[in-house]
């Protein structure tokens, strides 16, 4: 042992200023790779300046035809007198059977090319993609009024679904769109709102068309975005609300094995100092 008043020998100097060193490199590169995994949850990030869409662009405010969207086609003569009869209400025998067959025919879907064209019975291939339900039943009417007196056409999609991203980790989910006007409001309260971490003043809207996917940005934050919460949901839209970022939390997650790490080399270290030569 070298004596209290004097200085420690070189070597225990060098030691002591390398273990430093080492101490001081370790910790910054652990601080660097932590930061790099902070946020990491975060999707679809746009950055400062983004031009998002404008939303008085996105067009008409109904439900239109999209590719793979699952169709239910029924089509009746007369303009839809056998479908009166079949939904009168009667309760015997025959409107009960009447009743099952609409239902059995009602199961029947076809399926929308992704060239937007869907192949019927007797018409053919016919271009709905793009159309409001409205549209394509009027289509269809026109289509089918050479082959029978004053068609009536019943359309209905089946598989509209949209993805959400509620702002909270293991939450986003695949919504099933029930209603064939369904706003991005409903949309929300079906995935029973935003998450405890969500940013609601950046609600993102993903949406692919013909010119590639467009994203739209919206200020839910206040009643001021009520209208734009309002707009209608389409096929496959993605929205995503953007979580805020817990800096603090994640920080300490991350620098976790790093602060065990140090606590072991510092009490090397402290030993190697304290050691007899």
């Amino acid at each position: 042992m070298y004596a209290s008043n004097s200085r420690p020998p070189q070597s225990i100097r060098t030691v002591r200023f390398a273990g430093i060193q080492f101490l001081a490199i370790l910790f910054l590169a652990g601080l660097f790779f932590s930061g790099c995994t902070i946020n990491r949850d975060i999707m679809f990030k746009t950055g400062d300046g983004y031009n998002f869409a404008s939303l008085d662009d996105i067009g008409s405010s109904e439900y239109r035809i999209a590719p793979n969207d699952l169709i239910t086609f029924q089509l009746f003569s007369n303009e839809g007198e056998r479908l009166n009869q079949m939904t009168a209400g009667s309760t015997d025998g025959k409107g009960l059977q009447n009743q099952n067959m609409m239902n059995q025919r009602s199961q029947i879907s076809y399926l929308v090319r992704q060239d937007g064209i869907l192949e019927l019975p007797e018409v053919g291939d016919m271009r709905l993609e793009g159309l409001t339900i409205e549209e394509s039943e009027g289509l269809l009417e026109e289509a089918y009024s050479s082959f029978y007196n004053r068609p009536y056409v019943v359309v209905r999609v089946t598989n509209k679904r949209v993805l959400m991203f509620p702002g909270e980790s293991g939450r986003a989910m695949v919504i099933t769109l029930e209603n064939m006007n369904t706003s991005l409001l409903e949309v929300m309260a079906l995935a029973g709102g935003i998450g405890s971490r969500a940013n609601a003043s950046k609600v993102k809207l993903i949406r692919r068309t013909e010119e590639g996917n467009k994203i739209y940005q919206m200020d839910l934050s206040t009643v001021d975005g009520l209208s734009d919460a309002q707009l209608v949901v389409q096929a496959n839209d993605i929205i995503y609300v953007e979580p805020l970022p817990q800096l603090a939390r994640e920080l300490g997650e991350s620098l976790a094995p790093l602060t065990a790490l140090l606590s072991t080399f510092t009490f090397l270290y402290a030993f190697i100092i304290n050691s007899p030569n």
